[in-house]
């Protein structure tokens, strides 16, 4: 049995570390052996995965990782939990690197520990970074193939919202994979207890873009422009929106894009999907030179 899923063994281990969890490094420990099977189930571990793993903790995920994948790769911040990591787990088939993960690139993190692409990405993730850290693996150069994480359970219906609740999240995630939920974990799974529940997040790799775009970077200042005033309707609020993305054009031009591209100047946003979004930047290509 897993020692680290211990609520005491936690606390113990917090004491000797002089470490209170904090919410801004998002130090919330797992310790429901349902979930954790979960997340293991999920990410359909091989002997040859390599896994990259952020914000090990204690090292209740680590354990298992180590003892079904080939490799892990483990990024803490905490500078006292990576030294405890090192002792826990020596000559375990693992690297562990103290670094902020949004320092360090998935391809600069892949070379420090000698290792190659393919690889998953599986962990629980600190609330308040989870956006940042989704995007920054999957719009890296070596994003993973899949994703399993563990996330604020709000965040994890944004992200696999369908057209109506739709956000820049959503779409940040939905053009680069195929988001599923897995379960959904209550807050008594943790120690400390959060707030609100999580869920166990997969993410498929698409084999190509969600849809045929030719710049990236262009879809998403037009998206977020879109999303900058979500509940005004587009014919009125994408001027502005496009104004504050650096990019120039009148209402009439604006209405006249949205028209190009098949979408009504009356609906709003979080209705556009990702196809219609392109068609949008397409033309707007003009203006976006």
């Amino acid at each position: 049995m897993n020692p680290y899923l211990s609520p005491q063994r936690v606390r113990a281990a917090l004491r000797a570390l002089d470490l209170r969890p904090t919410r801004g490094m998002g130090q919330n420990f797992l310790v429901d052996p349902g979930a954790l099977a979960t997340i293991v189930e999920a990410a359909a571990l091989q002997p040859d995965d390599l896994v990259v793993e952020v914000g090990p903790g204690l090292g209740v995920l680590t354990w298992e990782l180590t003892r079904r994948a080939g490799f892990t790769i483990a990024v803490e911040l905490d500078k006292r939990l990576a030294a405890r990591l090192r002792d826990e787990f020596a000559g375990a088939p693992l690297h562990i690197v103290q670094a902020d993960i949004l320092r360090i690139s998935p391809g600069d993190l892949l070379a420090i520990a000698g290792r190659q692409p393919p690889y998953k990405l599986v962990a629980n993730l600190p609330y308040a970074i989870t956006a940042p850290v989704l995007r920054h693996f999957l719009e890296a150069r070596e994003p993973p193939d899949l994703s399993v994480v563990l996330v604020q359970w709000e965040v994890a219906e944004r992200i696999t919202a369908a057209p109506g609740d739709l956000s820049v999240l959503a779409h940040a995630v939905q053009l680069y994979t195929v988001p599923e939920i897995v379960a959904r974990v209550p807050a008594s799974s943790f120690y400390p207890q959060p707030a609100v529940d999580s869920a166990v997040l997969r993410l498929r790799r698409r084999a190509t873009l969600a849809v045929d775009v030719a710049d990236v970077e262009a879809l998403f200042r037009v998206i977020k422009a879109g999303f900058l005033h979500p509940r005004k309707q587009l014919g009125s609020a994408l001027a502005g929106g496009l104004a504050a993305m650096g990019i120039k054009a009148s209402r009439e031009q604006a209405r006249a894009a949205l028209e190009a591209a098949g979408i009504a100047s009356a609906r709003r946003a979080e209705t556009v999907t990702l196809a219609e979004w392109a068609a949008l930047t397409r033309a707007l290509a003009p203006l976006l030179r």
